[in-house]
């Protein structure tokens, strides 16, 4: 009984770590007037406008229409997905690494 007990408590809890990592993150997408210093990392020419920026721990979105963005690690896990609006939105993220987002037939890699 005791096990059953600490096993259903130890599923709980990282159930709820996961979905509040998941929670987080969609909270901290942003819209911005943030100039970005730095290139591009998707052709705007080739993307339908839309840009890519990574920068201090941020992902920097400019778009020229509304989008549906969706951010993995390295893994495959999701880490926050979105409706971003018309204009420049940011997503900042404390854990370095390789990210993967995806934005419809878009995927780009960065490095944080």
């Amino acid at each position: 009984m005791r096990i059953t007990k600490t096993l259903i408590l130890c599923i709980v809890f990282v159930m709820s770590l996961l979905l509040s990592v998941d929670i987080e993150a969609q909270l901290m997408w942003r819209e911005t007037n943030r100039e970005v210093n730095v290139p591009s990392l998707s052709d705007p020419n080739q993307t339908e406008g839309i840009e890519i920026y990574a920068t201090q721990n941020t992902i920097i979105i400019r778009t020229p229409k509304k989008i549906q963005v969706r951010v993995f690690t390295i893994l495959g896990q999701l880490v926050s997905q979105a409706t971003l609006n018309v204009g420049t939105s940011e997503l900042k993220i404390s854990s370095r690494g390789i990210y993967i987002i995806k934005i419809g037939n878009i995927t780009q890699k960065v490095a944080l």
